[in-house]
């Protein structure tokens, strides 16, 4: 069973990629907004109910994914209303029957978040869309990144399409592989 875990900063393509990779390795996607929109319908973004319940629909199905030796691909914006240890916990809970996780960095800079952040696509899953916040929250975002595991691999996707950020992260799955 394998995890591979991708984090970024908002608008840095961790669906893009995901899907990409997920097609071409036949891993579920279990992407962050499966969870977060679902439970944002009932109680506000950083309420307890919100926190709560969003952490243990994510950790609950983790589980279950591991129990039944169900790869998957997860996608994570590192973020205040996280606690800083659900990565740790998740790669515990993983490598606890056996698993293994992957944890892969997507990057850019301020900029090019700026410049994807309107981008209609992002509209689908409620994703972050106002500049604004964004730009209130660069420090937030950054900080949280740094409390993460350290990453087999870091990519920044201003510099190289989705595909071949895809083909990058199947290479060192290869790798871990062999």
């Amino acid at each position: 069973m394998h995890m591979i875990f991708i984090y970024g900063p908002p608008a840095a393509g961790k669906l893009t990629v995901a899907k990409i990779v997920a097609e071409a390795t036949g891993f579920s996607l279990f992407h962050n907004h499966l969870i977060v929109d679902a439970v944002a319908s009932i109680f506000p973004f950083g309420s307890e109910n919100f926190t709560r319940l969003r952490e243990k629909f994510w950790i609950e199905t983790m589980e279950a994914a591991a129990a039944e030796n169900r790869s998957f691909i997860f996608t994570y914006l590192p973020e205040n209303s996280v606690r800083p240890d659900f990565p740790n916990r998740v790669q515990n809970l993983v490598e606890a029957v056996g698993g293994a996780v992957t944890f892969v960095r997507l990057d850019l800079s301020r900029d090019e978040q700026l410049n994807r952040i309107t981008n209609a696509d992002r509209a689908e899953f409620g994703k972050l869309r106002d500049s604004d916040i964004l730009r209130a929250n660069f420090d937030q975002f950054e900080a949280a990144a740094r409390a993460m595991p350290p990453a087999t691999v870091t990519i920044d996707t201003a510099a190289m399409s989705a595909h071949d950020a895809a083909e990058l992260i199947i290479s060192k799955l290869n790798e871990i592989a062999s």
